[in-house]
């Protein structure tokens, strides 16, 4: 996580907003601890249900109520809506489920984190699922956020991020 600030500037000076649903606000609290974070971190916004996601992000209503927003399609489109909303480089985003929801058939917690990287007018995307069985509601936002975070430190070192801005 350290290295976040170095990445950042490696790449031109990038910025980077968050898009959190599940999270809600600690993966933006994971970034606002990095000494150096205002330098690149323009900021973020918990979208926790699917109004403010439509409204605010640019999710794709249908789609969304498919799936209750829980999917790396929404995943993606969240971060991809932050990009544009904050006018960032870079985006990160999360949705899932924290805890389980027998009416919705979730037996076990599980989650969505994705990346969006500007490339050109729009936003490359990367996703990944998070599994949490036997994990409690905060360990399981704990363990999302952390992903999330490797997630966008792991697409910053690849080499098809580098020179990007």
């Amino acid at each position: 996580m350290n290295e976040l600030p170095e990445l950042m500037r490696a790449g031109a000076g990038r910025t980077l907003a968050v898009a959190e649903s599940l999270t809600a606000g600690r993966l933006q609290a994971q970034v606002g601890a990095i000494s150096g974070a205002s330098a690149f971190f323009l900021g973020g916004l918990t979208a926790y249900g699917l109004e403010q996601k439509v409204k605010l992000l640019g999710v794709d209503r249908a789609e969304a109520e498919a799936v209750n927003c829980v999917s790396a399609r929404v995943a993606e489109q969240m971060a991809r809506g932050a990009g544009v909303l904050f006018g960032a480089d870079v985006a990160v985003a999360t949705t899932g489920y924290a805890e389980p929801a027998p009416a919705r058939g979730v037996a076990a917690p599980f989650a969505f984190w994705a990346v969006a990287v500007r490339a050109g007018a729009d936003y490359e995307l990367s996703s990944g699922r998070v599994d949490g069985p036997g994990l409690g509601r905060v360990a399981m936002q704990e363990q999302v956020a952390g992903a999330a975070l490797a997630a966008l430190l792991a697409r910053l070192r690849a080499p098809a991020a580098a020179g990007r801005s």
